[in-house]
């Protein structure tokens, strides 16, 4: 199916990052079981409560800035490099998939590694973040405004660009590869029908149940990072035993 696709998107949540030692926000350890993201992120609780919001913020910073590129980030990057795979939309605000060399990523929820005053607009770099502690928070600027992470909260939209951009490439795409997300998150989640409703395919890869129930033409089980290199090894070594063995056109005669 990949090989036969003209146009293939990858779409990546959660469960992609999992291996590289962040868990899913919504599992047994992850960040959901330790605030309640209702209080922490959203809009409302930003400006109400601005300091509680920077001390989840700067535990979540902890495991981002552990994490690093694991397989199955590298191998979406192999693909996009071989022009096997044209772009990613990816739910994530960890930015591993620039960070393995993927070029054209989606960042559907936005980066939690790009910050700006909420009063001003002034973007702050991420370096300043890392010095941050719970006595220095809540971040602030010069001019006295909170800095908050260019991300999506509870109850904000997705920004106009990257909603657009997504929708552009799901109305393209004739085969929609789903890595690591459930499909509990809208709009994210309706991207797959977007495709499916153009004739498109969708296969869906992921380690436990989604609600995607009948919609993908190909389900599997397993763990990204495991299965995401054995199959960008299959279709690159392929296609270089194509190009290898292509029979090359004789020239004509003068």
């Amino acid at each position: 199916m990949l090989r036969d696709s003209r146009c293939c998107v990858a779409l990546t949540g959660a469960g992609i990052s999992v291996a590289s030692g962040i868990p899913d926000f919504r599992s047994p350890g992850g960040l959901w079981s330790r605030h309640d993201p209702m209080r922490v992120a959203t809009l409302a609780a930003l400006r109400r409560d601005p300091r509680q919001v920077w001390e989840f913020l700067l535990d979540a910073n902890r495991d981002f800035d552990a994490a690093r590129p694991n397989a199955g980030h590298t191998a979406l990057a192999s693909l996009e490099a071989a022009g096997r795979l044209q772009a990613i939309i990816t739910q994530n605000i960890d930015g591993l998939h620039t960070a393995a060399g993927s070029r054209r990523v989606v960042e559907f929820h936005g980066n939690a590694r790009r910050y700006y005053c909420m009063t001003c607009k002034t973007p702050h770099p991420a370096q300043e973040a890392a010095s941050l502690t719970r006595s220095t928070i809540p971040w602030t600027c010069r001019c006295g405004g909170v800095v908050r992470p260019d991300i999506v909260f509870f109850g904000e939209h997705i920004p106009p660009q990257a909603l657009a951009a997504a929708m552009a490439l799901t109305r393209q795409a004739d085969l929609l590869l789903i890595v690591g997300t459930s499909g509990e998150v809208a709009p994210a989640s309706q991207l797959p029908w977007e495709v499916k409703d153009h004739g498109g395919r969708v296969i869906e890869l992921n380690a436990g149940d989604s609600l995607f129930g009948a919609l993908p033409d190909l389900v599997l089980r397993a763990r990204a990072e495991e299965v995401l290199p054995a199959l960008a090894a299959l279709v690159l070594n392929a296609t270089q035993h194509d190009l290898q063995h292509a029979t090359v056109a004789p020239e004509r005669p003068q």
